[in-house]
């Protein structure tokens, strides 16, 4: 089957529900993924969006970000992101999405994770990635130029003459060759590529396998994040994510004797460094969680999501220490892209964690994925506008 558009994006993420919803109305746009509709790791997001709060913010926001990514970041990538973050926050709200506040004033609350030198995330509970993704989702199932198929996948790229010219995709109805002036890569992480994972099992680089196939620019592939802390568990899967934000709010990691062993609001690789090397003295699968130190009405209300899964698997976090170990959380190498999202094959863009913008570094700040994808979709978004 042959399917005409003017840009088809794979993926269904924020990254491409953002640069669906910053196109033109007069684009067609046909939207594939892999599985059905919510089931993208932008779903499951919890802590929050980082924002430059204001002109005072933006030097150590900056630093931030670099300090964690071991000053391998693209600096100007690193700009546009923060100089960008309150106008992308202001399209949120203006979408739906509701962020925690304060009851008479109504200022929005900002809190602190790990690495950060000063409160500026905000957040949804502890469903933030699901609160934005779930809004935008309905946003754009309300166009009537987009076209959604679920359960499809991406098998190649239609390439003439070293030029993008769309997608083959399949799904139980066959294969269509979908063909597109433009052509949007926003299929997600690598997680599915490992035995423990915070990701959906179907995200497995296939953008990344098809850019090898075609020599499009790679950049950074050995840069994995491992997020310090999952609720342990014997049984195989996904692993459920404890999110940075508790340990922001004051949670501590402990030894088999219940003892601290490390700064817990130092970055993700420092603090999953000295959790593997404890669990190695120590002997175990896992280190301890305490929440202790938090006010039972900040967790409930706060961490909401996190409670409940813990007391399915037994934990009550206001009464006891829950386990923890780390787990492959995302990818900050990818496609290689310009700040405008531009790969280096015509026609072709790359958004959220498939690409590699150079914002992250070699590691990620923590909250910074949620807006580095929204940024640099709306980047894509404007450059196809522009080169019509």
């Amino acid at each position: 089957m042959r399917i005409d558009t003017d840009v088809v994006i794979a993926g269904t993420g924020v990254s491409g529900l953002f640069c669906a919803l910053k196109l033109p109305a007069d684009k067609k746009i046909v939207m594939i993924t892999k599985s059905d509709a919510k089931s993208s790791d932008s779903f499951l997001a919890q802590g929050g969006i980082c924002v430059q709060r204001d002109e005072n913010d933006y030097e150590s926001f900056f630093e931030d970000t670099m300090k964690a990514g071991h000053y391998e970041n693209r600096k100007e990538s690193v700009e546009i992101m923060i100089r960008s973050s309150r106008n992308i926050i202001d399209d949120l709200v203006d979408y739906g999405v509701e962020f925690q506040r304060e009851k008479e004033s109504e200022e929005l609350i900002y809190t602190k994770e790990g690495a950060h030198s000063r409160p500026r995330i905000l957040y949804h509970e502890d469903v933030t990635g699901k609160e934005i993704t779930e809004k935008l989702l309905w946003q754009v199932t309300r166009l009537p130029n987009v076209e959604m198929y679920e359960y499809t996948t991406m098998t190649d790229w239609l390439v003439n003459g070293g030029v993008c010219e769309g997608i083959i995709a399949e799904n139980e109805k066959g294969t269509h060759y979908i063909y597109a002036k433009n052509t949007v890569l926003a299929t997600g992480g690598i997680g599915g590529k490992y035995k423990h994972s915070t990701n959906y099992p179907h995200l497995t680089g296939d953008s990344i396998s098809l850019a090898k196939k075609y020599s499009v620019r790679l950049q950074n592939l050995d840069y994995i994040q491992i997020h310090p802390t999952t609720l342990y568990s014997a049984r195989p899967g996904r692993r459920f994510l404890i999110s940075e934000s508790v340990r922001g709010e004051g949670a501590l990691l402990y030894n088999k004797h219940k003892e601290r062993f490390v700064d817990e609001l130092k970055p993700r690789d420092v603090v999953a460094e000295a959790i593997f090397r404890q669990m190695e003295k120590d002997g175990t699968d896992y280190v301890w969680l305490s929440l202790e130190r938090i006010p039972k009405e900040t967790i409930l209300k706060h961490f909401p999501n996190i409670y409940r899964r813990c007391l399915e698997e037994g934990y009550d976090m206001l009464k006891e220490c829950i386990p923890v170990v780390p787990a492959q959380h995302y990818f900050m190498g990818g496609i290689w892209v310009d700040s405008d999202s531009r790969t280096s094959m015509p026609h072709l863009y790359a958004v959220g964690e498939t690409s590699c913008n150079g914002v992250h570094g070699a590691n990620r700040l923590a909250s910074n994925s949620l807006l580095e994808s929204l940024v640099f979709a709306r980047c894509a978004a404007e450059d196809i506008i522009k080169n019509e």
